[in-house]
């Protein structure tokens, strides 16, 4: 019977090893290694002076200026018809968005309010006027994506699908590329419970590092230089953060002032170093203009109701000594002299001023906008 007998370890052959080669593929390795650490740090460079040349920029283009209007809500009342008030609204938010305004503050004129919730105001027919204001003002200054999140069916925004759009920049479409978007904060949960999903106008939702309650607005940053485009994140900032640092114009806010004393005492600024009030009364817009600085830093253009701003200045218990209601002001002008109508409307007023002051408006940016890829 034949036996088979097999090799042991140790009578197989040993393999020669190319102990050049071996030094070859290792040096080889190292040199590969150290060119991966190279470029990484290389690219790590070219980042850093990007941001700091980004940094440069936004300060060249970001604009700290702010402006605003007070305006009394009474207007609303001088129109005949429902669809007419809200087409009035409609044209005061239309100004100030094509004049960079930054916040429109809606008073009373004959300070009786006592509550400044919208709901309690609707329920006083003398008050009702207000809190459609604010509400149609607010709707409009919403992005469309948004605005079914955010703005149930209400009676006072019956006839505002009729409304002319007032195609602020903020109001992104889906393809335009561009680093801030406003968004609304979702109930969907995180998987790891650690965030919030936003919706910002997108085919999908974002993710943010915070945890927020579902359904607030948020301003959000994007990470545009991010690999994965499917799964983009941000970060929520301050609705001032567009304008503060790329110069592009973000919108209004809407403030309700109970009184008119209120629009000054209640700014949400520290104070406004410019205050302009406009009537029939007033200097010459011509020769104020040489006048009125352009290095401010928060302005107020205060706009009178029917009988103008001496009648909401006489219902004010905090100016009953003030006889002279230019003294309230840094500047009271006339920004339409020589007139051939015997009255001005206030929605009339307000493009007319602004459009006479617009030398000494802030005027922002204009980034171009790119589409997603």
């Amino acid at each position: 019977m034949d036996t088979v007998t097999t090799k042991t370890s140790s009578q197989q052959p040993k393999l020669k090893v190319d102990w050049r080669e071996l030094r070859k593929q290792k040096q080889q390795s190292k040199h590969e290694k150290e060119l991966k650490r190279v470029r990484k740090a290389e690219e790590e460079e070219e980042k850093c002076h990007e941001k700091e040349k980004r940094k440069k920029e936004e300060k060249i283009l970001g604009i700290h200026q702010t402006v605003s209007i007070a305006v009394p809500a009474s207007i609303v009342n001088n129109a005949q018809s429902a669809e007419l008030k809200t087409y009035l609204i409609g044209q005061v938010a239309r100004a100030c968005v094509i004049f960079n305004c930054d916040e429109i503050i809606v008073y009373d004129e004959y300070s009786t309010l006592e509550n400044v919730d919208i709901e309690i105001l609707r329920k006083d027919h003398r008050t009702r006027c207000i809190a459609q204001m604010v509400r149609v003002l607010q709707y409009l200054e919403c992005p469309q994506y948004l605005r079914k999140y955010l703005f149930p069916i209400h009676e006072d925004l019956q006839y505002a699908g009729l409304l002319n759009p007032i195609d602020s920049p903020h109001h992104l479409k889906e393809y335009d590329k561009f680093q801030f978007r406003e968004g609304v904060v979702t109930d969907r949960i995180s998987p790891d419970n650690d965030g919030s999903y936003v919706n910002i106008g997108l085919r999908k939702e974002i993710l943010i590092p915070q945890s927020l309650s579902p359904g607030l607005r948020v301003t959000v940053e994007l990470d545009l230089e991010a690999k994965n485009k499917k799964k983009m994140r941000g970060i929520p900032v301050s609705p001032s953060d567009p304008r503060k640092r790329t110069g592009r114009y973000w919108g209004y806010s809407v403030r309700v002032a109970s009184t008119f004393s209120s629009v000054f005492s209640e700014c949400p600024y520290s104070s406004y170093d410019l205050t302009i009030g406009t009537s029939e009364r007033g200097e010459s817009v011509d020769a104020a203009l040489l006048k009125i600085p352009s290095n401010y830093e928060h302005a107020l253009i205060v706009f009178g109701g029917l009988k103008g701003i001496e009648a909401a200045i006489d219902a004010d218990e905090t100016y009953l000594n003030i006889q002279d209601s230019s003294k309230i002001f840094n500047y009271y002008i006339n920004t339409c002299p020589n007139q051939g109508s015997n009255t001005i409307r206030t929605e009339e007023a307000i493009l007319i001023t602004l459009s006479a002051l617009r030398s000494k408006l802030p005027i922002s940016a204009c980034t171009p906008l790119r589409a997603f890829t």
